[in-house]
């Protein structure tokens, strides 16, 4: 696969992932014994998803990125880089670790508990923030590329 499909393989799992979340959200909402299959199935439709985009980015990071990142500190954007991509190198675990705590967390009785339900929203609701922050740095990181070969022409 080339360059272009990585990378618009990772986004469109993270995007998906974070849509997944917001469902779960969405669902937490009104939980009830009637819909509570719906939100475990979206929790753990969000935990794949985000995993598969966390795989993709590796994928294209380790085989790819490194063109990227010359062209990107070469431009007139190199914080791009330094400190968007940086940034989003570490802080991407964190959505990570939501995601994969999400399907833990609905699978108690959340229709039954105040605290159950309260911590599927909070979760969801961080996987949603987060994975709006790595997509917003993704496009820095991608206009960082654009400025670059855009100031070379």
């Amino acid at each position: 696969m080339s360059h272009q499909i990585w990378l618009l393989i990772h986004p469109t799992f993270g995007v998906l992932g974070m849509a997944a979340a917001l469902w779960v959200f969405v669902e937490a909402l009104n939980v009830s014994e009637t819909n509570i299959d719906r939100m475990r199935s979206a929790a753990i439709l969000s935990s794949v998803l985000i995993w598969l985009a966390y795989l993709a980015a590796g994928y294209f990071y380790v085989f790819y990125y490194g063109a990227d990142k010359a062209v990107i500190k070469a431009g007139p954007w190199p914080w791009a880089h330094g400190l968007f991509m940086e940034s989003k190198e570490h802080l991407f675990f964190i959505v990570l670790l939501l995601a994969t705590f999400l399907p833990i967390a609905a699978s108690a009785k959340v229709y039954a508990s105040k605290a159950a339900r309260s911590l599927v929203l909070w979760t969801s609701g961080l996987v949603v923030l987060s994975a709006l922050a790595m997509e917003g740095a993704g496009a820095v990181i991608g206009m960082g590329v654009k400025v670059a070969l855009l100031a070379k022409m």
